[in-house]
């Protein structure tokens, strides 16, 4: 059973950073590509960021390119969002996701067996 834990989250201002964690109980991280989608209040779930197995190969979405930075350290059993010059259309709930097939680095959600539970991002403008 693989579980996923968010923390990081939390109410900022628009133009600060903020880094989301997810530590993963899992025998080897490096068995899963990982991802970040989030939600925003009346709004479908969405891709944010994926990085694969070893996270040499990385995948953003056009609206996070250049500002927000997947990264994983498999030792720990961790994976990282940075997100800079956070924007108030950012405000989502975030959730970090687990592929077991990594292959490939996919952006749909149905790609991804496992989730956890969300951390809150708020930002202020």
């Amino acid at each position: 059973q693989v579980q996923l834990v968010e923390s990081g989250g939390g109410l900022v201002q628009a133009g600060d950073s903020l880094r989301l964690s997810c530590a993963a109980s899992v025998l080897t991280l490096s068995a899963y590509t990982m991802a970040w989608f989030r939600q925003a209040p009346g709004k479908e779930r969405e891709f944010v960021a994926a990085a694969s197995w070893n996270g040499a190969i990385t995948k953003y979405a056009d609206s996070v390119k250049g500002r927000f930075t997947i990264s994983r350290d498999n030792a720990k059993k961790t994976v990282y969002l940075q997100m800079n010059s956070l924007k108030s259309e950012d405000t989502a709930v975030y959730y970090c996701a687990a592929d077991p097939n990594r292959v490939s680095v996919l952006i749909s959600a149905s790609a991804y067996d496992y989730w956890g539970q969300g951390t809150q991002v708020t930002v202020s403008s």
